[in-house]
């Protein structure tokens, strides 16, 4: 019965690290959705300045599924300016989903009680300092200088 009892807390303390690693998954899914999406943002916004001030009967070309389409840019600029401003609905409505995510994981690592270990903590809790990050000049010892 005691074989049972230990081997189910590294089960468990198992289940609850996977769990963990699937949330912040999740999240940095959410992060880079988020910044491939506003990058098509910043590009929408060259486009849109860039055919604004022409003449509006001027020709434009449109890429459509893969197929370059021949239009005006009486016609072209409404149709981006439409995309732009889905793209920054979805934007905020992935920024709504990832702040409940954050949300999610603190409360997930207050419950099971989840302390992250950053880079620079296990470099000091090593040896007390953190190495490689000294600076300074290396001097022998004091007197010797011309000897």
């Amino acid at each position: 019965m005691a074989s049972i009892a230990s081997s189910e807390g590294p089960i468990n303390e198992q289940a609850i690290a996977n769990m963990y690693g699937v949330l912040r998954s999740e999240m940095n899914q959410l992060y880079s959705k988020i910044t491939e999406l506003e990058m098509e943002v910043s590009e929408h916004t060259l486009v849109i300045g860039a055919i604004e001030p022409l003449d509006p009967s001027r020709r434009c070309y449109r890429m459509i599924g893969g197929v370059l389409v021949e239009r005006t840019i009486k016609g072209v600029l409404p149709a981006v300016q439409r995309n732009k401003e889905g793209l920054e609905e979805v934007i905020a409505r992935l920024n709504e989903a990832l702040e409940k995510k954050k949300k999610e994981i603190a409360d997930f690592e207050l419950k099971h009680k989840i302390k992250i270990r950053r880079q620079d903590d296990a470099n000091e809790g090593e040896g007390g300092k953190k190495e490689g990050t000294a600076q300074g000049v290396l001097v022998g010892p004091a007197g010797n200088e011309g000897k």
